[in-house]
């Protein structure tokens, strides 16, 4: 009996009594939550999730269930992205290379249902084929965790074929580097202009985020009077209190503040104005390019580019302040956690190797107990000490002004037993 009071009927086909009895059970659980408007239990919904089309189409037909959306990768994936005018133009990019992946491996035209945990598991091998970078794979699978979520939510599909399917990050120390004072003046040299003078100290001196945070950087974010910077960080803006951080105007990066403030033009708004009306394209801070025109700042150095060009500018300015300032102080002015900086961020300058074979560890001086003092007959206690891992302690029972301790004889301290046969 169908909620609106008609006789409903539902042929299954040549099946078995088994099976019929368990659709059977089944219709019933449904048409009685339709009826009292209640949500199935749980068993129920993880049965009607792991229908074929044909019999899910059937139950829909009586209007049990309502009909599943036929919904192929290319068009799911498409849609979704169109959707999502909340996204960060650096997301949706990364959006893009996870879609066109998938869209190679598996098709356009491939029902997403048909998608198993089978797939999943070659796919990551597949972009393990790529020779993407491990970071990159973790990236793109976790993106694909997401959209097939986002699937599973949509009860386009019954469970998440990517659930459990990830990939390690690699050894991050290995493209760690640390750029030093000599190295930052050879740059700061080589600059063409004001601005990639600030470019360079911001991500430097002041441990900004390039291009995001340092191109995001406005001339009223910079107080003069109490010599510190708010910074706003578009990265962590979607986390409860992370939109914006106070940082100090360290010394060395106020020379190269004063010089952007000396050179701007009346009503300027951001720090570093130039490429603002780029970074304002689809791509949002990437459209700025500015890691092209950084590699040729570096070569007419004389220097050879490093991995992560801004980043390990940053990561090395954290790894100065870390020596002189609490972890959670340096963390604060830097927009991370510690566990962040110490995998991503700490590394060991070269300078420390130096300071380590040149100045010797100080050792705890070895402390020497002192010898027993001599106590007198008047004031006699017993002392212990403890003997071996056993806890077992002897008696010093000392006598006049010696402190002699007697030892026990062969025979012990009772009296000799005589031998039965004496």
């Amino acid at each position: 009996m169908a909620p609106d009071g008609r006789r409903r009927s539902i042929r299954l086909g040549k099946v078995s009594q088994r099976q019929a009895e368990a659709v059977k059970l089944r219709v019933e659980c449904l048409a009685a939550a339709a009826i009292s408007g209640h949500t199935v239990d749980d068993e129920t919904a993880r049965w009607v999730a792991a229908l074929d089309d044909t019999l899910h189409g059937k139950l829909a037909a009586v209007g049990l269930i309502p009909k599943r959306e036929a919904a192929t990768l290319g068009p799911f994936l498409d849609n979704y992205a169109a959707g999502r005018t909340d996204a960060k133009p650096a997301s949706l990019v990364c959006l893009g290379h996870t879609r066109r992946n998938l869209v190679d491996f598996f098709g356009a035209d491939r029902a997403i249902r048909t998608i198993g945990p089978a797939d999943a598991d070659s796919f990551k091998t597949y972009l393990v084929g790529l020779k993407l970078a491990p970071s990159t794979i973790a990236r793109r699978l976790q993106y694909a965790r997401h959209l097939f979520g986002v699937a599973t939510r949509r009860k386009l599909i019954g469970e998440n074929p990517f659930t459990g399917v990830s990939h390690p990050t690699g050894d991050v120390s290995a493209r760690q580097r640390f750029i030093d004072r000599e190295t930052t003046a050879r740059l700061l040299d080589a600059a063409p202009d004001s601005a990639w003078r600030t470019i360079i100290a911001l991500a430097r001196f002041g441990a900004l985020r390039c291009p995001s945070e340092v191109l995001s950087l406005r001339w009223c974010d910079v107080n003069w009077a109490t010599e510190r910077i708010r910074v706003t960080s578009p990265k962590t803006a979607h986390h409860p209190g992370k939109a914006s951080r106070l940082v100090p105007m360290f010394p060395e990066l106020k020379p190269y503040l004063q010089e952007a403030w000396d050179v701007a033009e009346d009503g300027a708004v951001y720090v570093v104005p130039k490429y603002q009306e780029s970074a304002q394209g689809p791509r949002g801070w990437q459209n700025a390019n500015l890691r092209t025109q950084f590699e040729r700042i570096i070569k007419r150095a004389g220097l050879e580019p490093w991995p992560r060009l801004f980043q390990n500018l940053r990561s090395s300015r954290e790894t100065e302040l870390s020596e002189q300032f609490p972890i959670g102080t340096v963390t604060a002015w830097c927009g991370n956690t510690p566990q962040i900086a110490l995998r991503h961020y700490l590394g060991v300058p070269e300078s420390d190797f130096a300071k380590a074979v040149q100045n010797p560890v100080h050792r705890r001086p070895k402390v020497v107990q002192k010898q027993v003092q001599p106590m007198s007959a008047d004031g006699c206690q017993k002392t212990t000490e403890p003997l071996g891992k056993q806890g077992v302690r002897r008696v010093a029972a000392p006598t006049g002004n010696q402190g002699q301790i007697h030892q026990v004889g062969d025979t012990g301290l009772e009296p000799v037993t005589p031998s039965l046969s004496s």
